[in-house]
C-alpha cells in the first residue's frame, strides 16, 4: 500500500474498531462451508439482501464487514479482513491507484441523485459559482465520489478545482459538523446527505443527469479470486445481489421499512434512500469501461488520482456473464 493511500484512510487499529462481523447468513452456518466476507457501507448491501431473503438456500456462509465510507473498506480489503469491495466509481479508482490487490467484478447503476453538495440555510451560497473561495468539506477521503461531483460541477460551472478549499472528513464527523452549524458547504452522500436535508440543509446539486456517472462496483481481492470455491461462492453471490436489487427497484416501500429499522433512519430518510438506491448489478462492459475512465481522467488531471488507473485492466470479467 502507499503512502499517500495509507494516509486517505484509518489507521489499521481504528478499521478494527470500526468493522462488524455480523451473523453467518446461510441455511447452516454450523457446517464447514465457504465463507464470504462481504465489505459493507453503512449496511447498505447487508440490509437489501436481508429484506428480500436473496441468500435463501445460498450454500455458503456470508460475514459482514461494515465501515462508514470506503476508504476504511479498501484498507480492509487490502489487510486480507475482506473479501470484496463496495463503493462507487472514484473509491475504486483511488484504492486501485493506491496499490490496493483487488478487481472490480461487477459494476451498479443509479441515476447519480444518491450524491450532493448539500449546503446550510444560512450559508449564502445559492449556486455552485457561490462556492469559489469557500471551504468544502468532503466526506469521507480524498478521492470520494462526493469529490468527483465538486471537480466535475465546479468545471462545468467555469471554476477550478484550486477555485475552493477543500477539507476531509468522515461521513458522521462532518454530519455533527453541519448539523452544529460549523460547515457551509458539505459534499456527501447516500444516508449522510439525507440526515443533512433533514437537519435543514439545502440541496445545492446532486450527482443526476450525469453529474456523476451513477456506476458503482462491487470488487474482489485478488485473494479470493485466486480461491476457486470463494470465486464460485461470490459468482453465486453477485447474481443473488441482482435479485435483490431488482426487488428494491419493485419493492420501495418494504425497503424503506427494512432500511428504517436496520439503519435507524426515520421514515422520511429511509423512503429517499430507497428511490435512489442502485437497481442493478451489471458487467463490467467496455461501456462502463469507457465512461469510468473519464472519470478516472478529470480526476488525474486535477492532481487527486495519482497515478491514472487503467479502468479495463482493473477489471475481471469471469464471474458475470
Amino acid at each position: 500500500m502507499t503512502h499517500r493511500f495509507a494516509a486517505a484512510t484509518l489507521s489499521f487499529s481504528a478499521l478494527l474498531a470500526l468493522t462488524a462481523c455480523g451473523a453467518d447468513s446461510s441455511a447452516d452456518a454450523s457446517s464447514k462451508q465457504v465463507t464470504l466476507t462481504i465489505g459493507d457501507q453503512a449496511k447498505t448491501l447487508q440490509t437489501i439482501v436481508a429484506a428480500s431473503d436473496a441468500l435463501k438456500g445460498a450454500t455458503y456462509k456470508v460475514k459482514w464487514a461494515e465501515f462508514e465510507g470506503a476508504a476504511p473498506l479498501y484498507q480492509a480489503v487490502q489487510a486480507g479482513a475482506a473479501d470484496t469491495t463496495y463503493s462507487a466509481d472514484l473509491p475504486a479508482l483511488q484504492a486501485l491507484s493506491g496499490g490496493v490487490k483487488f478487481k472490480n467484478v461487477a459494476a451498479l447503476k443509479n441515476d447519480g441523485r444518491h450524491v450532493g453538495i448539500v449546503v446550510g440555510k444560512n450559508s449564502g451560497i445559492d449556486s455552485v459559482k457561490d462556492l469559489k473561495g469557500q471551504k468544502v468539506v468532503v466526506s469521507s477521503a480524498k478521492g470520494s465520489i462526493s469529490e468527483y461531483l465538486l471537480a466535475n460541477v465546479l468545471k462545468q460551472n467555469g471554476l477550478s478545482y484550486s477555485d475552493v478549499k477543500v477539507q476531509y472528513l468522515l461521513p458522521t464527523d462532518a454530519q455533527a459538523a453541519f448539523a452544529s452549524g460549523k460547515i457551509k458547504a458539505w459534499a456527501t452522500f447516500g444516508v449522510y446527505q439525507a440526515v443533512g436535508l433533514q437537519q435543514g440543509g439545502k440541496l445545492l446539486v446532486d450527482g443526476a443527469d450525469g453529474r456523476v456517472s451513477g456506476y458503482g462496483f462491487i470488487g474482489a481481492s485478488d485473494e479470493a479470486l485466486a480461491d476457486s470455491p470463494k470465486k464460485a461462492a461470490l459468482a453465486d453471490f453477485l447474481k443473488r445481489l441482482g435479485t435483490a436489487l431488482q426487488w428494491t427497484s419493485t419493492h420501495q416501500d418494504a425497503y424503506a421499512k427494512a432500511i428504517e429499522t436496520r439503519n435507524g433512519a426515520d421514515a422520511s430518510v429511509a423512503k429517499t434512500l430507497a428511490s435512489a438506491a442502485y437497481s442493478k448489478v451489471l458487467p463490467v462492459s467496455s461501456d462502463v469501461n469507457k465512461t469510468v475512465q473519464g472519470v478516472a481522467d478529470l480526476m488525474n488531471g486535477i492532481g487527486v488520482l495519482e497515478p491514472n488507473v487503467d479502468v479495463a485492466e482493473s477489471a475481471d470479467t469471469s464471474l458475470l456473464k
